[in-house]
């Protein structure tokens, strides 16, 4: 083992904390909208203790209200996140549709429980992979990082929200029932250490641009990433060679 400080830490704590990190890193306010569920509550009560680290937690009524109000959190600027287990999964299914639809990172963390059944919530079990690749109507692809260890936990959360961040796409986050409550050493890490997530935010239009076009790509194939109300980027409906654009 390296040399250093270590901690005994949980796979769900080392979550929150890469979570947390990444929101440093990106320089942006990290907001949680979620639904308790074993085994994932843990990451809720983990980051409702950090509101110095501008971390705002919402606990909503049922799973589709959680994975929407993230949506709502990404489209105001803000890195979302979202978590659950199996059977929360199948219900956000719609909503983590849109959110492909829509191109805007969103970070939808599963801690995998055996199923289906509600008398299994602390069954480990990992069950969830072909419902984390195919689990949405249509053609709906999205990212998936799965964890492999306790500490790989931070990781993880780390990598899966640059990812969305820097691709302007949502992440699926997959650890389960083992890794959540299990503990091993997991050597401190120094923030320096750590890579830069940037973010930009498109604040009006460029030199020679008429309109807002929300869908045209960069070199990366990413799209600008616009919070609403920003001057100039009003929504309009506008004719470009013979087809109608929503411009938003």
């Amino acid at each position: 083992m390296e040399a250093g400080t270590y901690r005994s830490i949980t796979g769900n704590t080392a979550l929150a904390y890469g979570l947390i990190a990444a929101g440093q890193k990106s320089k942006l306010p990290l907001f949680l909208g979620t639904y308790p569920i074993t085994p994932a509550s843990d990451i809720l009560h983990e980051l409702s203790r950090f509101k110095n680290f501008g971390v705002r937690t919402f606990q909503a009524e049922d799973e589709i209200a959680g994975i929407s109000s993230a949506i709502g959190a990404s489209y105001g600027g803000h890195l979302a996140i979202t978590t659950t287990s199996g059977p929360g999964m199948a219900l956000k299914g719609e909503a983590m549709g849109l959110a492909v639809m829509l191109e805007i990172p969103l970070v939808i963390v599963d801690i995998q429980r055996g199923g289906p059944s509600t008398g299994l919530p602390t069954k480990t079990e990992q069950s969830d992979l072909l419902q984390a690749y195919y689990g949405r109507n249509g053609e709906c692809p999205m990212p998936i990082v799965s964890a492999s260890t306790p500490s790989d936990c931070f990781e993880a959360a780390f990598e899966a929200t640059r990812i969305s961040l820097q691709h302007m796409t949502p992440v699926i986050l997959l650890s389960d029932g083992y890794i959540a409550n299990g503990a091993e050493p997991w050597r401190f890490p120094k923030s320096a250490d750590l890579p830069e997530i940037p973010v930009t935010f498109k604040r009006g239009l460029e030199e020679g641009e008429e309109h807002f076009y929300p869908y045209e790509r960069d070199e990366k194939l990413v799209r600008p990433w616009a919070v609403p109300g920003t001057p100039g980027l009003e929504t309009a409906l506008v004719a470009w060679k013979n087809r109608i654009l929503l411009v938003m």
